[in-house]
């Protein structure tokens, strides 16, 4: 395992080249050969005997095959960091670490490894607070994607203090799984994320002080309106989902987020710019089964089913 943290120390070192070059405008000149020669003189003066290490080479691979899409969820986890403003060490732990949580095979790293060793690689490498922040970004991404491997965390964690939820910020969504008929065929509108998973269609009520008192109701068709270009009429309200989010720099706030189920007439979805998507598109019931979709998200599109085959 000390060889893993090393790997990803020379990992890091080949992106910080590749960054710093970029930056400097020279990006461009850093093709696939040019990576791998980087990668091959790191190993060569930092990890001697590592040169054949199968985990470092698609560990490099990964990232840059990945990068852009990793760009764009840093992005969304640390909305008041732009990117050129992290410094060029705590992006690549970032990339890296991302990597790792979301394109790596779990069985070899679990999540929590994944986060730990970025963690690591920001207190040796970053500056002072750079641990916290990168502990920060991932752990706000790795509670988007429901916790995977949660269960297997050590009991230990179980008597930690819980959080008191109702002391936390509140900050109130409101969400639609929207149905259209196109030649007599029921669909569904779903978004997907830049995490991988599609979803439903959300966002902020009351988000500006311009609207600060609008109802559930009204923020959702203004939302709905606004992220997926649909003028959709509320049916009824299909459930209703909290969770605990934790942002970088402003801390944890409690999301409670009111779905409902909603009608539109068909057309094409025009996917506006509300970050975090990448994706929007109508779906038959029968495709759904083959869909990514988070956990708490498939009960309220069974309950929207299951009213829709009464009508």
């Amino acid at each position: 395992m000390a060889n893993r943290h090393l790997s990803r120390s020379i990992v890091l070192q080949t992106l910080f080249e590749w960054d710093f070059m970029t930056t400097s405008g020279q990006g461009n000149a850093w093709t696939d050969d040019k990576i791998k020669e980087a990668l091959n003189r790191n190993l060569r003066e930092f990890a001697p005997g590592l040169e054949d290490d199968v985990f470092v080479s698609t560990l490099v691979k990964e990232v840059f095959k990945n990068y852009k899409v990793i760009d764009e969820i840093i992005e969304k986890a640390a909305p008041d960091w732009p990117l050129d403003k992290i410094s060029v060490v705590d992006r690549n732990i970032l990339r890296i670490g991302l990597t790792e949580l979301l394109f790596g095979d779990r069985n070899q790293v679990p999540p929590k490894v994944a986060i730990n060793e970025a963690i690591e690689l920001a207190k040796t490498f970053g500056g002072e607070n750079s641990g916290k922040f990168v502990n920060g970004v991932l752990g706000a991404v790795y509670k988007e994607i429901g916790e995977p491997g949660k269960e297997q965390i050590s009991k230990k964690k179980k008597s930690e203090e819980p959080i008191d939820i109702t002391k936390l910020p509140i900050e109130e969504l409101g969400g639609a799984l929207i149905y259209a008929k196109k030649d007599n065929v029921l669909l569904l509108a779903l978004v997907h994320d830049v995490f991988g998973y599609w979803t439903l269609s959300k966002g902020k009520i009351g988000d500006n002080s311009e609207i600060a008192n609008e109802g559930v109701e009204e923020g959702t068709v203004r939302k709905i309106k606004e992220e997926v270009g649909l003028d959709i009429v509320i049916k009824e309200k299909i459930g209703e989902n909290e969770y605990v989010a934790s942002h970088p720099e402003k801390g944890k706030t409690l999301k409670k987020v009111t779905y409902f189920l909603a009608e539109s007439e068909y057309q094409e979805l025009k996917l506006g710019d509300s970050g975090g998507l990448d994706n929007a598109r109508w779906f038959q019931f029968r495709e759904l089964s083959e869909l990514r979709i988070y956990n708490d998200i498939i009960p309220l599109i069974t309950r929207a089913i299951e009213i829709l085959s009464k009508k």
